[in-house]
């Protein structure tokens, strides 16, 4: 029984040994394929290392150019007796984020971080209009930790340029290259300061080209990436793989407040544009065409009898305008100008900006089924000035602040186009108004009398005494209400 016994245990220790020298076998092959198979070639690493090589090298030409911009602006907000105690999560909870809205308005000093791109040596800088917009005092801080005081030589909120300047000479300006020639998948970095964390870099995709109807101005041929651009990246620069400066990184898509993958840069050919016009006439120079303009439909062509499917169609044109004189008349569709062709409104209106007045260009339109060269000479726009009503007023419309309805404002919120009257871009909590009058109502009419320009609001406005109340029309959210306003 004990021979027996030993036999059988020999016999299972010999099998597990021989079946462990097997695994152990078999795991060596399979570890020996296994780095084989994972083996990274000569050739491919030379081809990565050179690539990491060169985007240094790029990274490393722009990034001089790159400025950190800072700001202060005084704001002014309803304070509390009770200072910050309504500011505890406690009470918001409860009470909401608008509970702390009473008491006398006092002076607030609000900061900001933004990006720019120095664009010559002299101290010209690139950079977004709403980073600079209301500042009281601007500092610039160069890659080298330098800082300067920086001074608002011109700004263009209708594509959200400005230029400043700085006091010095000598400096690492970025060569702006051609946004024209950028197309769908090439490679870009974007360079800036996001969450005021210098000089950072990002690498991405052009993920599209000539992106309008965003929102955000009035003249938009936006640049879409996918390199990661963040909240204080405005005024960075967007570069190419040759190290040239192609766009100026202006926005992103977010809901959460960070990078979601969408982010626009305005193209350079535009700010090299409005850039050169600030800094020769102290202002935006913009060329002028005199027509009302619509994308053409599937549907609208084919009432129109069109086989075209692209271009600029004409709803309207405006009397003693180029284009009046030239000849041009309602149902035109515009295809080609300036030798270019016309594929949507957006891009006709950019491109007219951009000619300078007075030069004469050919324009090629279908009429009537039959292709039309018509020649005009382009004029000055004549820009309107727009601006929030600021005048302190003492009656139930004080704290309420308004501007003129932009084609941007007017796409972003859907408000028809022959919708005459201004927005409310805000309203101080301890107006009359506040509660009653939203943001984004459209101010038609005041007690009966039509509103059709800041001016028309302004002249209104001033003549309701302390004690009058006021009957407005108001469009709203698509509609149309009567809302008073009481003392």
């Amino acid at each position: 029984m004990k021979k027996r016994f030993f036999i059988i245990s020999f016999a299972l220790i010999f099998t597990g040994l021989v079946m462990g020298l097997i695994l152990s076998s078999n795991f060596g092959i399979q570890q020996l394929a296994f780095s084989q198979n994972t083996a990274i070639s000569k050739s491919s690493t030379e081809f990565l290392g050179r690539l990491n090589s060169s985007l240094a090298d790029v990274a490393g030409a722009v990034k001089p150019s790159i400025v950190n911009i800072s700001t202060t602006m005084t704001v002014k907000r309803a304070g509390s007796p009770m200072g910050n105690l309504f500011n505890d999560p406690f009470f918001r909870r409860f009470f909401g984020p608008g509970f702390n809205r009473f008491g006398p308005e006092r002076e607030f000093k609000e900061s900001a971080l933004g990006s720019g791109v120095i664009v010559t040596k002299d101290g010209y800088i690139l950079t977004n209009n709403h980073v600079v917009k209301n500042a009281d005092k601007i500092t610039v801080m160069l890659s080298n930790k330098k800082k300067y005081k920086g001074k608002v030589v011109g700004t263009d909120p209708r594509t959200d340029l400005a230029v400043i300047k700085i006091d010095a000479k000598g400096l690492p300006a970025a060569k702006i290259g051609d946004s024209d020639k950028l197309t769908a998948g090439d490679m870009v970095l974007a360079i800036g300061n996001p969450f005021g964390l210098n000089q950072t870099v990002t690498m991405g995709i052009v993920s599209a080209v000539g992106r309008s109807n965003i929102g955000l101005a009035d003249y938009e041929d936006f640049i879409q990436t996918d390199a990661a651009i963040n909240p204080g990246n405005s005024g960075g620069a967007l570069v190419n793989m040759k190290g040239e400066l192609v766009g100026i990184n202006t926005a992103i898509f977010t809901r959460s407040g960070g990078y979601m993958g969408i982010g626009f840069a305005i193209p350079s050919n535009m700010a090299k544009t409005v850039m050169e016009s600030i800094i020769k006439h102290g202002k935006v120079i913009r060329g002028w065409l005199g027509v009302t303009i619509q994308n053409l439909t599937p549907d609208i062509a084919k009432h129109l009898g069109l086989k075209q499917k692209r271009g600029a169609l004409i709803t309207d044109v405006v009397k003693n305008s180029p284009a009046g004189k030239a000849g041009f008349k309602r149902g035109d569709l515009i295809i080609k100008f300036d030798g270019k062709p016309v594929t949507g409104t957006s891009e006709l209106r950019n491109r007219v900006a951009q000619i300078h007045p007075g030069k004469i260009v050919k324009v090629k339109v279908i009429r009537n089924d039959k292709e039309k060269v018509l020649t005009v000479t382009i004029s000055e726009l004549a820009e309107k000035l727009t601006a929030t009503a600021k005048k302190e007023y003492k009656n139930v419309l004080k704290g309420v602040y308004v501007q003129e309805l932009t084609p941007a404002i007017r796409n972003s919120l859907n408000i028809p186009q022959a919708l005459t009257g201004v927005i409310i871009t805000n309203i101080d909590g301890n107006s009359p108004a506040f509660g009653i009058l939203h943001q984004s109502d459209v101010i038609m009419e005041i007690n009966k009398k039509a509103i059709k320009s800041s001016q028309d609001y302004e002249k209104m406005v001033s003549g309701i005494g302390p004690d009058d109340s006021v009957l407005l029309l108001i469009y709203r959210a698509g509609g149309y209400i009567y809302v008073t306003i009481n003392p």
